[in-house]
């Protein structure tokens, strides 16, 4: 026998164990703390943020992105959005103010997906949140941060417990030391998707950018001013994209301007230079607002298929006053390759398509100038006037299109439609993968891909193709499995699993109650 080994003194601690208590009654009234309202509950948040003095904020946005079927964000936290974007511009710093587990998730995902820098946090409690030392704290942050030498702005963001408290960050200075202090408000019971939390931060920077140019001259693009009257482009898109559009607006003596959200601070100043702006992604209304008050017009869809293509070139030569002529030049140019390239990698088959990113539309404009047939396109983002061409365009080529579309939209078009081929959300996949259906996530699978011209009409084709040639692997697999379950039953068991129905059932009564209380508020 041999002597245990021995670390610390860990094995030393004293564990203290609880006093058994009997379950609760169904009726009985939730313990503080425990009645199930989170960062999502909606309603009750909202009216809170309300009595906080943020009224002006939230009506702001219910104007910007009004609400679909549900009060709260059926994807990721919307800070994601606004986060994401600030991640990826230089010299450009981020500070969260919220619970440390919606920080901890929001930072987790952004490293996912490639952050390469760290995220600054202002942490509370009940105390600071109330007294409003919170603000203090995240003034003093901000002042510790504006080192001029690292950062052209520092970015701060109130998650849903300091927007629901009234923090307000519109007090905090427009900038210190030189560097610029954006603050802004995300929170999930105002913002429906983490696309138009993009919006929202591209707005505040573009509006910052705008009142600055109108206060006499800033700095110059990097590579200083192109003789070439510019189009800047709204939407993140794949790399390849602006410099494909670069290439189909040259005929026209037209250039590629910068990509809004942008990546560093004086390509927003380029932006507000350009003579149009492509409303690429449709859905960023708080940027197309600065754009118009720079007086700059917008013109929706993009240039994706030959029909679409074709559109777009017209609607931007003329939105700039380009001759007939200039704008058949470029369309010559292009068209060719792009049909060319569409009748090379031919789509067979039904799909739906699906998502939140707010490409949607665009990504089944090119499937069904593929062959393919779309018969549902849904996507979580609202309708606008610069999707308004695309929409017609769908309908009109036997599409049913759903703006503000839930997951349950999603999910009883694909059930209803059967087809070859379900693209989605993570969600959307899983249920169509439970039905045998082949299926493809959106956003790292279908908009992780260039789009534009011949080289997006080629793009897609072969990924999809794959992906409907496996209908007979997943028959086999949904075989394969058959029997193991599924929701809280799912897995192997020796024995029948310990179901608790009395907790589903407590649970239930405690929604209902909280139904009927809101009912009655709601009366009175």
């Amino acid at each position: 026998m041999t002597d245990e080994v021995r670390y610390d003194d860990a094995a030393d601690a004293v564990v203290i164990e609880g006093e058994r208590r009997s379950a609760p009654r169904g009726d009985a009234a939730p313990a503080p703390g425990t009645d199930g309202l989170g960062c999502h509950s909606g309603a009750e948040m909202e009216k809170a943020a309300r009595m906080a003095g943020q009224s002006e904020i939230l009506d702001q946005y219910a104007r910007d992105y009004p609400q679909g079927p549900h009060d709260k964000p059926q994807s990721m936290c919307p800070a994601f959005g606004s986060l994401r974007v600030g991640l990826r511009m230089r010299r450009v710093a981020t500070m969260l103010s919220g619970s440390a587990c919606c920080v901890y998730g929001l930072t987790f995902v952004s490293h996912f997906y490639g952050a390469r820098r760290s995220v600054g946090y202002v942490p509370f409690n009940s105390e600071t949140l109330v007294t409003g030392k919170l603000f203090e704290d995240i003034r003093d942050a901000v002042y510790e941060m504006a080192d001029p030498d690292r950062f052209d702005a520092i970015v701060v963001t109130n998650l849903c417990v300091p927007t629901a408290s009234g923090v307000p960050l519109r007090l905090l200075p427009d900038e210190i030391n030189g560097v610029r202090i954006v603050g802004i408000d995300v929170p999930g019971f105002g913002v429906p998707t983490h696309a138009e939390a993009k919006d929202i931060l591209a707005g505040a920077m573009l509006n910052y950018a705008r009142a600055e140019v109108e206060a006499g001259p800033v700095a110059a693009p990097e590579g200083g001013r192109g003789s070439r009257p510019t189009v800047a482009m709204l939407g993140e898109m794949f790399p390849a994209d602006p410099m494909m559009i670069g290439r189909m607006l040259d005929p026209m003596g037209l250039a590629a301007g910068p990509v809004v959200p942008c990546r560093e601070w004086r390509e927003l100043y380029a932006a507000l230079d350009s003579a149009v702006v492509a409303a690429i992604h449709p859905f960023y209304t708080a940027a197309v607002r600065e754009f118009q008050a720079a007086g700059r017009p917008i013109v929706g869809s993009a240039p994706v298929g030959h029909e679409g293509t074709a559109a777009w070139l017209k609607a931007i030569g003329e939105a700039h006053g380009v001759s007939a002529e200039k704008i058949a030049a470029a369309q010559n140019a292009v068209l060719p390759a792009i049909k060319g390239a569409l009748e090379g990698a031919r789509l067979e088959g039904r799909i739906t398509l699906s998502g939140y990113e707010g490409s949607e539309l665009l990504v089944a404009r090119l499937l069904v100038e593929s062959g393919a047939e779309v018969a549902y396109v849904g996507s979580a983002c609202p309708r606008t006037p610069w999707s308004e061409e695309d929409a017609a365009w769908l309908e009109a080529h036997g599409a049913k299109v759903k703006f503000r579309a839930s997951l349950e939209d999603d999910c009883a078009a694909m059930e209803a439609v059967q087809p070859d081929l379900a693209i989605g959300t993570t969600p959307v996949v899983q249920k169509a993968k439970e039905l045998s259906i082949p299926s493809l996530y959106f956003t790292n699978l279908i908009s992780a891909r260039p789009l534009m011209g011949p080289a997006g009409a080629g793009s897609l084709q072969q990924v999809m193709r794959a992906a409907m040639e496996n209908r007979d692997r997943m028959a086999h697999m949904k075989a394969f499995f058959h029997g193991v379950g599924e929701g809280e039953t799912a897995g192997i068991w020796e024995g029948a699993p310990n179901l608790h129905p009395e907790f589903r059932e407590r649970h239930q009564k405690k929604l209902e109650k909280q139904a009927r209380a809101a009912k009655a508020e709601q009366m009175i």
